[in-house]
């Protein structure tokens, strides 16, 4: 018999704010056609007294909820994000605290940018397997618009604030692609883009986070053949093809990156997930507040086969395929 991480329950939560397009031409020199037709994006949500940590313990409490689990059944926590509330004590280990999971659980944050879902998800995965817990929490949660020039509009149109949360379960399975939970995982990096999408700032830099600074055209150009790839990699390594994909679950960037995955993945576009419209971009939370929200609604049932496919700043890449 193989271990394998079954999904047994997912969470989400949204600051209250709601920021428009037209709130957005108030205070920098846009409006809601440029955004629409270059984006998608028709709203984001912005925190106002909340940080990262309190999206994502609203998010891990939803969680734990869906998986009909404690906090003191929690054997790991990921956190994954690049707006963490301090440079150091990590996030998660303030939800493990917060949550009062069980004295020496280990609980770390992951950085990987845009693609911090995924990453944190195959670590997480990949402890199951080798038997060093048996029941894990994984988040994405941003407070990205702490880090947004609102002056720049090429950015700050772009980003918005939220957490995502999935609780993955050991169980035994045959080691077929028949079986549930994660059956393949892959993720990648290549340090030569690291300056196309970053952070003017850090801690041994300017001692500030720093604004977003993005060249567009190098993360367009990029991120469709890297998101496709991992796709198809991950969907191939378990045993399938992509017609056999119930739900493709893209990095919620950009609609134009999304259809032109979608397409180049061959995918009818009503298998493709789209929630960038009332969200923008939020980064590591992007994918697990897509999954949440449409496995929440219904849209995405048990038994269906879900692709997860992620690209963010370093540049960082990977995917996952999930029987749930």
């Amino acid at each position: 018999m193989l271990i394998r991480s079954e999904l047994i329950g997912w969470g989400h939560y949204l600051p209250k704010k709601v920021m428009t397009n037209d709130d957005l031409a108030k205070i920098v020199e846009t409006n809601d056609e440029w955004i629409s037709t270059r984006t998608g994006i028709k709203t984001r949500h912005i925190v106002e007294d909340e940080t990262t940590a309190d999206l994502a313990y609203h998010a891990a409490q939803m969680a734990l909820d869906r998986a009909g689990i404690k906090a003191e059944d929690l054997d790991l926590i990921i956190v994954s994000s690049v707006t963490p509330d301090n440079t150091t004590p990590s996030v998660a280990t303030k939800i493990a605290g917060r949550l009062g999971t069980k004295s020496g659980m280990p609980a770390f944050d992951i950085l990987a940018a845009c693609s911090g879902f995924v990453y944190g998800l195959v670590q997480a995965d990949n402890m199951i397997r080798l038997g060093q817990v048996k029941t894990a929490l994984v988040i994405g949660a941003e407070s990205l618009s702490k880090i947004v020039d609102w002056t720049d509009r090429n950015t700050c149109v772009l980003f918005g604030d939220g957490a995502g949360a999935a609780i993955l379960r050991a169980v035994e399975g045959e080691g077929s692609k028949k079986d549930t939970g994660i059956l393949a995982t892959k993720i990648y990096a290549d340090g030569s883009h690291y300056d196309h999408l970053k952070t003017l700032g850090g801690v041994s830099t300017t001692q500030m986070a720093g604004f977003v600074t993005m060249d567009g055209k190098e993360v367009f150009k990029f991120a469709i053949p890297a998101l496709s790839q991992a796709a198809e990699v991950v969907t191939r390594a378990a045993g399938y093809e992509m017609s056999d994909v119930d739900w493709l679950i893209p990095h919620q960037a950009n609609i134009r990156i999304i259809s032109n995955v979608g397409e180049k993945l061959g995918l009818p576009e009503e298998k493709v997930i789209v929630s960038v419209d009332h969200h923008g971009n939020t980064s590591a939370a992007s994918i697990p507040l897509a999954l949440s929200e449409n496995m929440e609604s219904g849209k995405i049932k048990k038994g269906d086969l879900v692709v997860l496919t992620a690209m963010g700043a370093g540049f960082t890449w990977g995917g996952a395929i999930i029987r749930l």
